[in-house]
């Protein structure tokens, strides 16, 4: 008996005997031994960029197995925590390749709860490189990243004077060119890119984290086919957790958005004033948007403003809670803009919406103190103008514009979440957001 019709009895008893074990371990044989291609091990402690990259002998970077595989091959990652090679800070994928992370040290299990694989660069690796945690080019057919922890907040630079509220581990997100002392200034791309030249196909993302972006959770221009975003955790993300645009001339993209737990999506700017959704729709792109959980953003949870088909869209079965402004964004007109609540969802004509509910899940494992640092999050600034300062009494008299000084005071703004709270989020609420597979 060859090793495919093996598994497929192994998946039929486990069927019959209802036990997940043998399940796990048909699953686990094939990604050890992949149907087509080659299986390429990653291990950051115990491998060596000259290994072969077999199971016996890992290599020790993610960016190397990349650059070794071949079109259709898996790449297989144990837990523990990389930064690229030589600490760049970034990932790009030019080929289409399955990547998955969470194996124990000798690939004899996989779970990325218990043995997290995380991409987290430090702060060096942004005078290293200015880029994207990953980056997709070429094309997006077939790619599959499944299991990673992709964390920002170790690379980014974060005020240690300035807007911390008691218990948050780090101040306020600071924006180049502004900095904390020595550190690189902080890298504004998203952790996910995938840019508008890309070409189509069907990409899926899942399990993961997407913790602490300066710019975006994924932003992706998407040409054709289908890119799947399904059971992962977004938090503590700047702009927006989602936000994915067609770029095709004609026919519109397709994007999954399922089981995903989307929570302290923050504002461009320190103000409040612009950006910080969970999810925002935007042109040439058909929505299927379900079962999410979506709280605890500035400005909605869904923004829908960028005048893409209602027809094109679905949104439903989703907990929607404590976004600060609305949770559905709308704007059905040029001149027209609605903040709507969850329970308002019903009156807008999209192709599907159903379900969705404003529910706070008390069973939610959020870290208590940077909840209670959003809900009070504040901005304002002071003005002074000195109309009888010498300056300003010159200035007047020749007709010039009168100077004064503004001083802005915010309590928080995109501070670092603890990215091991994140993980705790999975599965915590039954059916909603991300589960534990």
């Amino acid at each position: 008996m060859n090793r495919h019709a093996r598994m497929s009895s192994i998946v039929l008893l486990a069927v019959l005997l209802g036990v997940p074990q043998l399940l796990r371990a048909s699953a686990l044989a094939d990604l050890l031994a992949p149907a087509t291609g080659r299986a390429w091990f990653v291990n950051g402690e115990t491998g060596n960029n000259g290994n072969e990259g077999t199971q016996a002998a890992p290599l020790k970077n993610i960016d190397r197995a990349i650059r070794n595989a071949a079109a259709g091959d898996t790449i297989l990652v144990a837990g523990g925590v990389y930064m690229g090679t030589f600490g760049s800070g970034k990932l790009e994928i030019d080929k289409p390749l399955s990547l998955y992370g969470g194996f124990a040290s000798d690939f004899s299990a996989r779970d990325f709860l218990a043995h997290p694989t995380f991409f987290q660069p430090d702060n060096a690796s942004a005078a290293k490189t200015r880029d994207a945690l990953v980056t997709i080019t070429k094309s997006i057919d077939g790619i599959v990243i499944d299991g990673f922890v992709f964390d920002m907040g170790r690379r980014n630079s974060y005020s240690s004077a300035k807007g911390q509220p008691e218990g948050v581990e780090t101040g306020m997100l600071l924006l180049p060119p502004a900095k904390d002392g020595n550190d690189a200034p902080t890298v504004e791309k998203p952790i996910l890119s995938i840019p508008s030249a890309t070409q189509g196909g069907d990409m899926t993302v899942r399990n993961c984290v997407f913790a602490n972006g300066a710019n975006f959770g994924i932003q992706a221009g998407v040409r054709s086919g289908t890119l799947r975003i399904l059971n992962n955790v977004f938090v503590a993300n700047r702009m927006a957790a989602i936000e994915v645009y067609g770029t095709a001339a004609q026919e519109p993209g397709n994007v999954e958005i399922a089981h995903n737990t989307i929570l302290f999506t923050w504002s461009r700017l320190e103000d409040f004033q612009d950006m910080g959704y969970g999810i925002r729709l935007m042109t040439k792109m058909r929505y299927d948007i379900h079962d999410n959980i979506i709280g605890g953003n500035i400005l909605g949870g869904v923004e829908h403003r960028r005048f893409n088909k209602d027809e094109w869209i679905k949104l439903d079965n989703n907990i929607f809670f404590v976004n600060k402004t609305a949770d559905f964004a709308y704007s059905p007109g040029s001149n027209e803009l609605f903040n709507l609540a969850a329970a308002e969802l019903s009156d807008v004509p999209l192709a599907s919406v159903r379900g969705n509910v404003t529910e706070i899940p008390a069973s939610l494992p959020v870290d208590k103190a940077y909840l209670e640092g959003y809900l009070g999050a504040r901005y304002s600034e002071q003005t002074s103008l000195d109309r009888d300062s010498p300056a300003n009494q010159w200035r007047s008299a020749l007709g010039m514009n009168l100077v004064g000084s503004i001083q802005t005071q915010v309590t928080m703004f995109a501070n670092r979440y603890p990215v091991a709270n994140a993980l705790a989020m999975f599965g915590a609420v039954p059916g909603k957001g991300a589960q534990k597979p």
